[in-house]
């Protein structure tokens, strides 16, 4: 399958998550969090983990700052709100299930074939005068870079503006490209068509 078929039908996947009902958004999230366990559990839990502020923040602005309802009757000026904790897990659950969606997207797809999907789906931005060779190539050597830069040490930001390998010359930068067959245009299309249609529905 194109690489950028696989990003469309990420890309729509991540879409019907925000669209879903509370009923079915956690059977989704079940679902999400399975498939995160089982494809890319490492690096799933790490994105969460770094997404917990954010998690933590969602819970209390809705929660208590939402009016309705209180949840507790004894205090009812300290406590939050039903419909506020509501909306705070069902954000919450759609924030997860994205993280998880984009640790098993990171995971089995490899960066080369991510950099050329991304590649082909800007190609359209080369009416506007934007080349997408180089914006791909760019995104290609950032990723790259932060994928070895070094993990769990204070102020490694640093060390980015510091070349400590020494080496006079970088490795050559490849930017793989795929040719779109009509079968994976066509399921793009459907895909996106059905969409649009479930979302003005």
């Amino acid at each position: 399958m194109h690489s950028g078929l696989i990003l469309l039908l990420w890309l729509a996947a991540v879409a019907a998550i925000q669209l879903l009902p509370p009923s079915a958004l956690a059977a989704a999230l079940l679902a999400c969090l399975a498939l995160a366990a089982w494809l890319a559990p490492a690096r799933s839990w790490r994105l969460i983990r770094r997404v917990r502020v954010l998690l933590i923040a969602i819970a209390l602005l809705f929660a208590w700052f939402t009016p309705g309802e209180a949840l507790f009757y004894d205090w009812p000026r300290l406590g939050p709100s039903r419909e506020g904790v509501l909306l705070a897990a069902v954000h919450a659950a759609r924030l997860v299930a994205v993280v998880c969606a984009v640790g098993v997207l990171l995971e089995r797809l490899p960066l080369v074939r991510l950099v050329g999907g991304l590649h082909a789906l800007a190609r359209p931005l080369r009416l506007i005068g934007i080349p997408p060779e180089r914006l791909a190539l760019r995104l290609l050597l950032v990723l790259q870079y932060v994928e070895r830069a070094p993990r769990g040490r204070a102020g490694h930001w640093k060390q980015w503006l510091v070349d400590e390998s020494g080496e006079a010359d970088a490795a050559p930068v490849t930017l793989q490209r795929e040719r779109l067959g009509r079968s994976d245009a066509a399921v793009a299309v459907l895909v996106f068509a059905a969409l649009i249609w479930w979302s003005v529905q």
